[in-house]
């Protein structure tokens, strides 16, 4: 389970949105590097490393939130500071926005719940849970010199123009075979390091990487994760299209999420 920041801690933690705008990334390549030295000392540098750790380590941190066996940096590579890899830079400058697959405007605490909900095939943390405002607290440190309502850096992007004749996925399955059981098994199992791409354990129909353009970007840009970059376009859009031709979860739709009231006191 994930306590309860204070009120206190909350204030100050709504603060950082505001500060560390006015600070430079650790990096001016687009990908904003993560040094513990750097942190603002107290219950704000904490709350950040703390959310560092909800990314990296999901499944420890916070069991029973995650149904599926893999830890939130699977998909967000180096906690989240990778470009093209699931980057967070920049990340809390463009909330709250509009979001089309729901047809509403949404706030960041709500692009993570769809992930713990899609792509972890769990439910997520209380919007005021501890684990949740540091997982905001750590997007938005990483946010940091980036300019509020900005629009998405291209650096940042793994989506691809797909080539145009239809995927092989049985050219997919020798690639597979070649490139990537080493990690994820022949089964697509995926390891305690490495994250099962089908089954059971896998991430579940409504998570971004179950269609076929999201995963050719993401496995073209980054994988196999010991040469990436060493795949073609097409090597990545037949191995997405093998990968994404076995079952995996149903993503339940009127699933109810709850989270516990607090009381006025609270806030």
């Amino acid at each position: 389970m994930t306590p309860h920041l204070s009120v206190g801690s909350l204030l100050m933690l709504c603060a950082l949105g505001f500060a560390v705008c006015a600070q430079q990334p650790a990096s001016s390549s687009g990908t904003a590097l993560y040094d513990p030295a750097t942190l603002p000392s107290g219950q704000l540098g904490s709350a950040i490393r703390y959310g560092r750790e909800v990314i990296t380590n999901t499944r420890r941190v916070l069991p029973g939130y995650e149904g599926a066996n893999m830890d939130c940096a699977a998909c967000h590579i180096a906690g989240g500071t990778k470009a093209r890899g699931g980057s967070f830079v920049g990340l809390y400058a463009r909330f709250p926005q509009w979001n089309k697959r729901s047809h509403r405007m949404i706030a960041l605490q709500d692009r993570i719940a769809e992930c713990f909900l899609r792509s972890e095939n769990g439910h997520p943390p209380a919007y005021t849970s501890r684990a949740m405002i540091a997982v905001v607290a750590y997007i938005a440190w990483l946010s940091r010199g980036t300019q509020a309502f900005s629009k998405e850096p291209s650096a940042q992007r793994f989506i691809v123009a797909l080539p145009t004749a239809s995927p092989d996925p049985v050219r997919g399955a020798r690639l597979f075979a070649q490139r990537c059981a080493l990690c994820h098994g022949a089964n697509g199992a995926g390891s305690a390091a490495f994250p099962p791409l089908w089954g059971n354990l896998s991430f579940n129909t409504g998570a971004g990487m179950s269609h076929v353009k999201m995963m050719t970007g993401f496995v073209y840009y980054n994988m196999p994760k010991n040469a990436p970059g060493t795949l073609s376009l097409r090597d990545a859009y037949d191995i997405a299209s093998f990968v994404l031709s076995h079952k995996r979860p149903v993503f339940r739709e009127n699933a109810p999420v709850h989270f516990p009231p607090q009381p006025a006191g609270y806030f």
